[in-house]
């Protein structure tokens, strides 16, 4: 294997991918904050850089502890991971958990100044999952509840977190929009599930994955596109919504597209693609649809 510089072995540690998960949550309380004309720019790129920050804490963390539990071997069928490459050494990457950390702490500060406890809550809450998503004696992801940890985070407490933290009231439609955005961020994870089904169970990873078998979670997965996609309209039919919130029925293509990869795929490279277009579906839908709800 080829020589990684150290800026190469960080940049893959914190799966750039997967950030598009942090971005959708954020941009949708936003939009909706946008609609009722309490935006506010510079504390939406705060909870932006905050999350960002948490998701690659979190992806620095999983890098660690899944190759202390023996998780991430030769054999996964993922990217190379950087602790388990070599590439940075266990006590490289517990200073880069601090660091991500730190710098999270430090940012989420400026949120909790302006939102209040609430925020602060939402904020340990996160930080918590964050870690314990892996680490700590009773890891959430070993335990098949890492499907709800991200639902929750990247869905209710993203979305109306952002929303709350601009317009200074919890917002129902807030609550609801968050639906869609957490179910299709989930479906990042339940792809990822499904590709290290094998390696996870031969760990002793218990996600649900594991639990279900890979025939149910492909139909898990099913579910939650179909709920990702569906919830626009439901609003929009209820009169909650804008009709332009259904603007991410644009982005449909590209769950067909997903669910196609996922039947088909066998080998590493197409599961790793498989996940890309998870991510991308996650981003793309989630952008469409903060638009379609900017535009009330």
């Amino acid at each position: 294997m080829a020589a990684v510089t150290k800026p190469a072995a960080w940049l893959a540690a914190a799966r750039p991918r997967t950030l598009l998960a942090a971005l959708a949550p954020i941009a949708v309380g936003t939009a909706l904050a946008a609609a009722e004309h309490a935006a506010r720019a510079g504390i939406a790129l705060l909870a932006l850089a905050t999350a960002l920050l948490l998701q690659i804490a979190a992806n620095f963390a999983n890098d660690l502890f899944d190759f202390e539990k023996g998780a991430d071997t030769a054999e996964r069928r993922g990217p190379p991971r950087a602790v388990q490459s070599g590439w940075l050494t266990p006590v490289e990457m517990r200073a880069g958990i601090a660091g991500a950390v730190a710098l999270a702490t430090a940012s989420g500060l400026g949120l909790v100044a302006v939102g209040g406890w609430p925020i602060a809550l939402a904020g340990l809450l996160s930080l918590g999952a964050a870690l314990a998503y892996t680490g700590g004696p009773w890891p959430l992801g070993y335990h098949g509840l890492g499907d709800l940890c991200v639902f929750l985070f990247f869905g209710p407490v993203g979305v109306a977190g952002s929303h709350y933290v601009q317009a200074g009231v919890l917002s129902p439609l807030a609550l609801w929009a968050s639906l869609p955005v957490g179910a299709l961020v989930t479906a990042i994870l339940v792809v990822n599930n499904l590709r290290d089904l094998a390696g996870d169970a031969r760990a002793g990873k218990r996600t649900l994955a594991v639990r279900l078998g890979a025939r149910a979670t492909r139909s898990y997965l099913a579910l939650l596109l179909a709920l990702g996609f569906a919830a626009p309209l439901v609003l929009v039919a209820a009169g909650r919504a804008p009709a332009t919130a259904a603007l991410p029925l644009v982005a449909l293509p590209l769950g067909f597209r997903l669910a196609l990869a996922v039947q088909r795929a066998r080998d590493s490279a197409e599961w790793n693609a498989a996940l890309a277009e998870s991510a991308r579906l996650a981003g793309v839908f989630g952008l469409l649809f903060a638009a379609g709800l900017a535009a009330a």
